[in-house]
C-alpha cells in the first residue's frame, strides 16, 4: 500500500497531538460542578433550533444549541442559577433553576417567535459567546432575512449566496458555485448530513433547495475544519426542517414563473414535512416575441423534499428524509442545438443519540445519485456526454462537551461510489458503444465501482477570553489508487478589545473526486474518480479575518487569502476514446488569492449587506494553452454586490439586489479552415484558437427590486408579491461561439434573459 503523507505533514500532525494532549489535561483541571444537557425548540412547532445561546446569568459560563439544536452546558455552581436562553428572532427567556452538587439535569427550553422590527437588541452575554466561536470565513445570513430575497417572486437560499462576497458563478446562468477561485466540484454540499452533487437548477434563478424546506444555511468559504474532509474549497451545510409537532399547517405560492406548496404537520411522536415546485418559464418564454438573432432557451425544472421525525426516547431521535429534482434546458438557433437534462435523487435514514450529559453522537445512512445529459449539433457535427454518480455512504461522528471551554468531535466515513460516464463525438448520436467498451470512432462508455474511507479528529478549545485555538486532522484511504492521506488543519481567534476580532486558518485539503466542465458550458458536470493515472486534487488554504462591530447592529469583516491548488482538472474535449482518468482530463496547478469586504446588517427595519471581493485566479497545464499560465473562465476580477430590505410597515416590505462583476474570460479564434474527405466538395469548418481565456466579455451588471403587500384572506395571512428581474433589462452575453457553416465565419453572442415581471401569491394555512 503506498501512503503519501510528507514529511512537513508528519511535523504539523506531531504538533496537532501536542497541543490535543495539552488540552484534554487542562480540561481535567476544570471544576465539573453541576450540568445541563437537552435541547432548545420553538414553541409551537417543536422545530429544534440551531446556535441557540445559553447562559448562566451573572457569569461567563454559556454555550450554543449545536446543529441537531442539542446543548450541553457545564461547570454551572451549584445552588439557585438562572438561565438566559437568547435566539435573534425569538423572546428571550429566562428560567431560574437550582442545582445540587455535581447533579446533572436535563431539560428543553421553547422560544416563542417574534417579529422583528426598529431598533436592533444586541443581547451582552450573547455576543461573549457568539465571539468564542473560531470559524474562520463563516457567512451567516439568518433564515429570515434569506426569505426576504425573491427572484421571480420567490425567496431562494442559493441566490443569497451568490449576492457574497468571493462567491462567483461564470454567468448569471451557470448552476456552479465558484467560491475563492474554487470550480463548482471542489464545494462540499451536504443536506441533512448526506452529499448533494448539484446544489442549484439551471439558469441561476432557484437553487435545488425549497427554501420552505430549510432552517438553517451554513456556508464556509475556506480554512473549514477536519469535520469536513473530500474537497477542497468551501462548505455549504444545510438543516431541513423537522416539521411541526402540534398542529398541521402549510404554505402555497402561485407565481407566473413557478408555483410552490408546503405541508407539515404531527405523525407518531414526531412530525413530518412535505414540499414542491414546479417553473413553468418555457411557457412564459414561448409567449414572448421570436427573436431569430438572439433567441431564447426554453427551461423547466421542478424538487420535492420530504421528511419525516421520530423520538425514541429521551435520548433517541430518528429521521427519514429524501430529496428529488431534474432540470432541463433547450436551445436552437444559428446553427446550434442542444439539449441539456439534469437530476438528483437522495435519502437518508439519520440516527441521533445521546450518551449521559455530554456525549452526542449521529449516525447516517444516505444514497445520493446525481446524473446529467448533454447533446450537441453544431453545424452538422454532433457529440453526446452522459455522467452520473452514485454514492453510498455510511457516516458515525461523535460530539463530547467535555466542558464548556473544550469541545472534541470524531467520526468515520465509508461511501461506495458507482461512476457512469458516456462520451460520444462519432458525429452521429445514435452511434453508441456498449458499456465498458470503447469504440475507436469515437466513443466511451463505461461503470467504475470504487470505495473510500475516512475519519477526523477536531478539538476547540477557549485558553480564556480572548484567546482560542481549533486543531485537528482529516484522514482518508482510497481503494482504486490504493493510498493514504492525512490533511492537518490549525485556527485560532483573539479578540483584540471588545470590538475587533482576529481569525486565522491554516490546512490541507484533499479532494478525490474530478470534475471537468466544457468550455462554453460550465454548468456541465462530469464526475470521475481519481484512479492510479491520476493524483487526487490538493490545496493549501491560509486565511487571515478581521471581525469588528463598527457601531450598533452592523457587523464588518475583512478577509484575506491565499490557496494553492494542485492537479486540478480541465476535460480533454479532443480525446476520441477514454481508457482511464487520465484520458479524460488534463491535470495542472493554480492558486487563488484575494480580499473580501463585507457590511451586514441583520436585524431592524433596514437589513442587508454590501460585499466587495478583489480576486486573482491563475492556472497552468503543460497541455493547455502551450504550456502557459492564465486566468480560468470564472476569474471576474472585481465584485460588486449590495441586498437591502426595509420594513416600511406591517403592510410593505420592500427589497433589491445589485451586482455588478468584471466580464468572464473566453478564448478567442485566430484562423479557420475547412475539413474534407477525399473527393467531397465540402467539409467541416474547423477554427484555431487563441490564447487560453485571453479575452474577456463586457462586464457584468443587474439589478432586482421587489415589494411585499401583507394581508389577510378568509382569516388567513396573504402575500402579494411583486419582482421585477433585470429591472432595466440588461442582457449580458452566456457565451460567444463561431458559426462555421458558412464560408465567412460569424461571430454570435448568446444572450442571458431581458426584464421579466412577475406577481405571487402566498398563503399560509
Amino acid at each position: 500500500m503506498e501512503s503519501i503523507i510528507n514529511s512537513q505533514q508528519l511535523k504539523m500532525l506531531k504538533f496537532l497531538k501536542t497541543i490535543l494532549i495539552f488540552f484534554f489535561t487542562l480540561n481535567l483541571l476544570h471544576s465539573q460542578n453541576c450540568t445541563l444537557n437537552g435541547y432548545v425548540l420553538e414553541q409551537g412547532s417543536k422545530e429544534p433550533l440551531i446556535n441557540v445561546t445559553l447562559t448562566v446569568k451573572g457569569t461567563k459560563i454559556g454555550t450554543l444549541t449545536n446543529k441537531s439544536g442539542y446543548y450541553s452546558l457545564k461547570n454551572i455552581p451549584s445552588g439557585k442559577q438562572t438561565i438566559v436562553i437568547s435566539y435573534i428572532g425569538y423572546q428571550k427567556l429566562e428560567s431560574e433553576m437550582f442545582f445540587k452538587e455535581d447533579e446533572s439535569i436535563k431539560k428543553d427550553f421553547e422560544l416563542k417567535n417574534k417579529t422583528i422590527s426598529g431598533k436592533e437588541i444586541v443581547v451582552t452575554a450573547e455576543r461573549e459567546i457568539e465571539k468564542r466561536q473560531i470559524n474562520v470565513s463563516k457567512v451567516d445570513i439568518p433564515i429570515g432575512q434569506l426569505s426576504q430575497i425573491r427572484i421571480g417572486g420567490e425567496a431562494d437560499i442559493f441566490r443569497a449566496l451568490q449576492y457574497l462576497p468571493g462567491v462567483l458563478t461564470s454567468s448569471q446562468i451557470s448552476s456552479g458555485l465558484y467560491i475563492r477561485g474554487g470550480s463548482p466540484d471542489q464545494n462540499l454540499v451536504l443536506i441533512d448530513g448526506s452529499t448533494v452533487y448539484n446544489p442549484s437548477h439551471l439558469l441561476g434563478f432557484y437553487s435545488s433547495f425549497n427554501p420552505e424546506a430549510i432552517k438553517d444555511v451554513e456556508l464556509i468559504k475556506g480554512g473549514f475544519p477536519a469535520e469536513y474532509g473530500g474537497r477542497m474549497s468551501a462548505v455549504l451545510n444545510l438543516t431541513q426542517k423537522d416539521g411541526n409537532r402540534d398542529s398541521v399547517e402549510g404554505t402555497a405560492t402561485l407565481g407566473i414563473i413557478s408555483s410552490k406548496a408546503s405541508l407539515q404537520g404531527p405523525i407518531g411522536n414526531g412530525s413530518w414535512f412535505l414540499g414542491g415546485r414546479r417553473t413553468y418559464l418555457d411557457l412564459l418564454l414561448s409567449l414572448l416575441p421570436e427573436d431569430s438573432l438572439n433567441p431564447l432557451p426554453s427551461f423547466n425544472f421542478w424538487d420535492s423534499n420530504g421528511k419525516i421525525t421520530q423520538d425514541l426516547s429521551d435520548n433517541d431521535k430518528v429521521f427519514t428524509s429524501g430529496y428529488l429534482s431534474a432540470d432541463n434546458l433547450n436551445f436552437g438557433g444559428g446553427g446550434l442545438k442542444f439539449n441539456l437534462g439534469i437530476s438528483n435523487k437522495a435519502g437518508a435514514v439519520r440516527w441521533n443519540h445521546i450518551f449521559g450529559d455530554n456525549l452526542f453522537s449521529v449516525l447516517n445512512l444516505s444514497v445520493s445519485k446525481y446524473k446529467t445529459g448533454f447533446d450537441v449539433d453544431n453545424a452538422g457535427f454532433a457529440f453526446q456526454i452522459e455522467n452520473s454518480i452514485t454514492d453510498y455512504t455510511s457516516k458515525l461522528n461523535l460530539e463530547w462537551f467535555t466542558s464548556n471551554d473544550l469541545t472534541i468531535k470524531t467520526g468515520l466515513d465509508y461511501t461506495h461510489y458507482v461512476f457512469k460516464y458516456l462520451q460520444n463525438f462519432t458525429g452521429k448520436l445514435d452511434s453508441l458503444p456498449k458499456d465498458g467498451q470503447v469504440n475507436g470512432a469515437g466513443g466511451t462508455n463505461f461503470t467504475l465501482p470504487d470505495d473510500v474511507f475516512s475519519g477526523y479528529l477536531q478539538a476547540n478549545y477557549q485558553v480564556n477570553d480572548l484567546l482560542g485555538f481549533q486543531v485537528g486532522a482529516h484522514g482518508y484511504h482510497y481503494t482504486l489508487p490504493n493510498t493514504n492521506y492525512i490533511d492537518p488543519r490549525i485556527a485560532a481567534r483573539y479578540q483584540l478589545n471588545e470590538d475587533v476580532i482576529l481569525k486565522a486558518a491554516v490546512g490541507r485539503y484533499t479532494q478525490y473526486l474530478k470534475l471537468a466542465s466544457l468550455p462554453d458550458f460550465s454548468f456541465f458536470d462530469t464526475w470521475l474518480p481519481t484512479d492510479t493515472t491520476v493524483l487526487p486534487g490538493f490545496s493549501n488554504h491560509y486565511n487571515l479575518s478581521i471581525e469588528t462591530q463598527p457601531f450598533e447592529g452592523f457587523n464588518f469583516n475583512v478577509d484575506m487569502y491565499y490557496k494553492t491548488l494542485e492537479n486540478i482538472s480541465e476535460i480533454n474535449q479532443y480525446t476520441t476514446t477514454s481508457k482511464s482518468v487520465s484520458d479524460a482530463f488534463y491535470t495542472g496547478n493554480g492558486n487563488s488569492y484575494g480580499l473580501e469586504l463585507f457590511l451586514q446588517k441583520k436585524a431592524g427595519d433596514l437589513t442587508g449587506w454590501v460585499g466587495y471581493s478583489l480576486g486573482f485566479v491563475n492556472a497552468k497545464f503543460d497541455s493547455i494553452n502551450n504550456g502557459k499560465e492564465f486566468r480560468p473562465k470564472y476569474d471576474r476580477r472585481h465584485d460588486l454586490k449590495i441586498v437591502g430590505q426595509y420594513k416600511i410597515n406591517d403592510r410593505w416590505d420592500l427589497g433589491g439586489s445589485f451586482t455588478y462583476q468584471t466580464g468572464q474570460s473566453y478564448t478567442g479564434v485566430t484562423s479557420r479552415y475547412e475539413a474534407r474527405l477525399p473527393g467531397q466538395n465540402s467539409g467541416i469548418g474547423i477554427t484555431v484558437p487563441a490564447e487560453r481565456y485571453g479575452l474577456r466579455l463586457p462586464s457584468s451588471h443587474q439589478l432586482n427590486l421587489n415589494a411585499t403587500y401583507n394581508t389577510s384572506i378568509f382569516g388567513l395571512p396573504l402575500k402579494m408579491l411583486i419582482d421585477v428581474y433585470n429591472v432595466y433589462s440588461r442582457r449580458d452575453i452566456w457565451f460567444r461561439y463561431y458559426d462555421v457553416s458558412k464560408k465567412i465565419v460569424e461571430v454570435t453572442d448568446v444572450l442571458l434573459l431581458p426584464i421579466i415581471p412577475t406577481i405571487s401569491v402566498e398563503v399560509k394555512f
